[in-house]
Parts: C-alpha cells; sequence; structure tokens
C-alpha cells in the first residue's frame, strides 16, 4: 500500500474532518492522560485551521490540517526506507506537486525538525474543490514491499473506519475490553451519555471531558 492507495480510500473532507473528531474523543474517554493517546484533535489549532493528528510515541504520527482551503495531510513512518533522514531531505515527489493554498503546511515549523527540514514519508491533499484527493508523482524505493511510505500503517484507521477497527486497536494499545456499541455512538458524534462513557471508561465522568470535549469541538448535547 502507498498513499496512492490511501488516497482513493479516504472519504472527503467533512467526513474525515468528524471521524478525526471521533477518535480524538474515543481516546480522551479511555486514557485521561493526553501524553498516552494516539489520536487527538485541535480545533482551535490557529484562527483559521483545525488539526487530527496521531502519534504513537516511537516516531510514528501523522497531522491532517483542516481549513478553508481544504484538507492537507503529513505522514511520518520512521521505519519507512523513505524516512528523510536516511538522505538528509524528503523523499523525490513526496512534497514537490504540494499546491500553493497549502505550501504553508509543508513549512509549518510543526511539521519539522529543528533544522526546518520537512519530518514525512507521506503527504496527500484535496482542496475545498475538489472531488479526489492528490499524492505527488513518487518513484518509490524498489526494495521497500508492501508499504514502502508508511501510509498502510499510519492511516489505517482513516481508511478502515469501521467501529470493528477500531476496537482491535484499542484492545490491543490499552489491554482492555471495549464496548463496540459505545465506539458505534461516539462515531455518529451523538452527545455523550454518562453511560455511553461508563461503557468505554468507568473511572471517567462528563466533568473530567469537558475541557477535552471543547477543545474537540465535539457537539454538545
Amino acid at each position: 500500500m502507498t498513499v496512492h492507495d490511501t488516497a482513493r480510500q479516504l472519504p472527503e473532507i467533512a467526513v474525515l474532518r468528524d471521524h478525526c473528531r471521533s477518535l480524538a474523543t474515543l481516546e480522551a474517554v479511555l486514557s485521561p492522560e493526553w501524553e498516552y493517546r494516539y489520536h487527538s484533535f485541535d480545533s482551535r489549532w490557529s484562527d483559521t485551521e483545525e488539526m487530527a493528528s496521531m502519534r504513537n510515541g516511537s516516531g510514528d504520527e501523522y497531522s491532517i490540517v483542516f481549513s478553508s482551503a481544504g484538507a492537507y495531510v503529513r505522514g511520518h513512518a520512521h521505519e519507512s526506507a523513505m524516512n528523510p533522514y536516511r538522505e538528509g531531505a524528503p523523499w523525490p515527489g513526496v512534497l514537490d506537486e504540494v499546491p500553493h493554498v497549502f505550501r504553508s503546511c509543508v513549512a509549518e515549523p510543526a511539521f519539522a525538525d529543528e533544522d526546518g527540514m520537512p519530518v514525512v514519508t507521506a503527504c496527500l491533499w484535496r482542496e475545498a474543490k475538489d472531488d479526489t484527493w492528490h499524492a505527488g508523482t513518487i518513484d518509490f524505493p524498489e526494495d521497500s514491499a508492501g508499504d514502502p511510505d508508511g501510509s498502510g500503517y499510519l492511516f489505517q484507521l482513516l481508511t478502515d473506519r469501521s467501529a470493528e477497527a477500531f476496537r482491535r486497536f484499542a484492545e490491543d494499545y490499552y489491554q482492555i475490553p471495549v464496548e463496540l456499541t459505545a465506539v458505534r455512538h461516539v462515531y455518529t458524534l451523538s452527545p455523550l451519555t454518562d453511560q455511553v462513557i461508563r461503557a468505554l471508561n468507568p473511572s471517567v465522568t462528563p466533568a473530567d471531558l469537558a475541557a477535552d470535549l471543547s477543545r474537540i469541538g465535539y457537539p454538545a448535547g
């Protein structure tokens, strides 16, 4: 799988945005400590942008910037043969065709190292007027089979948006049973009830989640 396969499987921008908010909300309930979560969503990342993110603590991460221009996706898989640290620059083609409206995202310091090099192995974008996702023209490394840019791993919960896929991830990562009905409830962005919260994590209360839900922009009841 490559970023081009991911581009064919991602939904339209609004659907992806809502899905990312759901992922962040589920993890806010499952993991009260922010630093242990994989998925986050900041509805106030800037005055004009929202950002969804994933980080696993081992160097694998993605960021999705949502704005009036559309959506920009940057992913980094640290074990990929396309890791920019191997050659001191992003792999040819990954960023070369990013349109002007997203060039500020390419140069964003939060997505670069201390020397200003973009930390990226996979990049996609979709302008608000587009009906498909796009990625650059890339000659993928010949000796890297299966998932050369890390897209298959990085974006697996964005291309498989089923509640079952999240449950598999969460049960493996958190080592706890996860109630599928509650996951489905959050996936519809329905108001969080005490019952749904308790089904996911009995130790968390609505008051505990208030700040997180505000930051995520999860719909209020």
